[in-house]
């Protein structure tokens, strides 16, 4: 079932409605957009298929250029006169439908002068218009996709393009969390690199580690962690640590083996 119902005129701008409609295509499949030149398939009768299409879809492009109201039918007056007129029909059948019309003005066409619209169409001059311009196709056939997919739900739900921005932004997420944990291990190695080398800066902010009891002093944030060290002779043993307020030092006496008496 089609969403949207491409309408144009033979005679003014097919080559800007045929864009459009191939543009509309590749972007939420062809199967929800009507162009007959490219929907009705071989043998299939062409008014059914028509009135079929103007029954099921959502919306309707009136694509307008220039000439849209001068183009002559058979019988030499303006086809736009004539009731029989299928581009007329396909506007008349979508406004008492009541579906979303939106006039698509190309190239130098202006806005629709109701006065030379039949009874029937004047409403069509009321319908908020959008325009297309082969100078500026690519940015115009984009603005038009998405409004297409912002006022029909479920045309949005087929819309390529979005799906595969999604697609992109979730790669370039995953790209910079990959390139974030990488530098995280990086900076992890590092720091046990130097710690184990004897002194290393702990998470850039804790301080200066040091396994030495002379080393040199933190001039950072935090404190500076001297690691226990012992020295002595057969006298005794001391025992030294501190951080940058203070050094403890404690002296533990060896016990002689004599006895007090000398023996």
């Amino acid at each position: 079932m089609p969403d949207v119902f491409v309408n144009y005129r033979t005679g003014d701008v097919e080559n800007a409605a045929t864009m459009i409609a191939r543009e509309l295509s590749r972007r939420f499949c062809d199967e929800r957009i009507f162009f007959a030149s490219n929907s009705i398939e071989a043998g299939r009768r062409f008014p059914v298929e028509l009135i079929r299409a103007m029954e099921e879809c959502q919306a309707l492009l009136a694509v307008i250029g220039p000439r849209w109201a001068e183009v002559q039918g058979a019988d030499g007056r303006p086809a736009l006169e004539a009731e029989q007129d299928w581009t007329r029909r396909e506007i008349q059948t979508a406004l008492d439908r009541g579906i979303l019309v939106i006039p698509v003005l190309v190239g130098k066409a202006t806005r629709i002068d109701p006065s030379v619209l039949p009874e029937d169409l004047r409403e069509l001059a009321d319908c908020q218009y959008r325009r297309f311009d082969h100078r500026n196709a690519e940015s115009d056939l984009t603005s038009l996709g998405d409004t297409l997919a912002r006022l029909l739900p479920e045309l949005g739900e087929a819309d390529r393009d979005a799906r595969a921005a999604r697609e992109r932004a979730g790669a370039n997420s995953r790209k910079k969390s990959d390139r974030a944990a990488g530098h995280t291990k990086s900076r992890t190695r590092d720091v046990e690199q130097r710690v184990r080398g004897g002194i290393g800066n702990l998470n850039g902010d804790l301080g200066t580690f040091v396994n030495e009891p002379q080393g040199p002093v933190n001039t950072g944030r935090g404190h500076q962690y001297n690691a226990p060290h012992f020295q002595g002779d057969n006298t005794g043993v001391q025992f030294t640590a501190g951080d940058n307020s203070s050094t403890v030092h404690q002296r533990f006496e060896r016990k002689s083996r004599r006895s007090d008496d000398g023996r």
